[in-house]
């Protein structure tokens, strides 16, 4: 059985790559000021109350962009998504949900992925007042975390292992419950599963 992937995702310079290496509790990821730094999917396994999975850092997604290496990053971000598990979308709670935030939340509930909405940069208690505005993006209560200082992180790491959980337990029914109906010829079995 392969782990299951979680991967974060957000537009460019919302803090990806330091959250992280904040959840992996070690740098594996280039972080600087200035966007577009972070180009390729960077995978990492790390474990949390006894739950292994992948994490994986991914660029900047710019949905409708016209440059070619922001179009490059966005196709290793999509990537990224499809394998995943789990999606963190990050925004930044500083600026708010831009429209960008808010072309990416509508992509991500076409993809029917299971997300969570992760506001960062929410580095003080009253920074949290600054994620209300973010429910516009419809993927739910955002959990505010810091990155950079590592507010909230232990929270996060816990939603993240209740979410693979769930996950896996909905899996495990799926591939449980198998039924077969047999009989001899011309008796109803057609019949009887169309009912159900």
């Amino acid at each position: 059985m392969s782990l299951p992937i979680v991967a974060i995702i957000g537009r460019p310079n919302v803090g990806k790559s330091t959250l992280f290496n904040r959840l992996l509790k070690r740098r594996m990821a280039v972080v600087d000021d200035k966007p577009g730094v972070t180009r390729d999917r960077n995978y990492a396994s790390t474990t949390w109350n006894r739950k292994e999975f992948y994490l994986v850092d991914t660029g900047g997604f710019v949905p409708e962009s016209r440059i070619e290496m922001e179009r490059l990053v966005k196709a290793q971000a999509e990537i990224a998504i499809s394998e995943a598990d789990l999606v963190l979308f990050l925004v930044d709670v500083k600026v708010g949900a831009q429209n960008i935030d808010l072309e990416i939340a509508n992509r991500l509930r076409k993809m029917e992925k299971k997300v969570l909405l992760v506001a960062n940069k929410v580095d003080h208690q009253k920074d949290e007042a600054d994620i209300h505005p973010l429910n516009k993006l419809g993927l739910g209560e955002p959990m505010p975390v810091s990155g950079l200082n590592g507010r909230n992180i232990g929270e996060l790491l816990d939603l993240i292992s209740q979410s693979l959980l769930e996950e896996s337990v909905r899996e495990g029914i799926k591939e449980s419950i198998r039924v077969a109906v047999i009989g001899r010829p011309n008796v109803g079995k057609s019949s009887f599963v169309n009912a159900l």
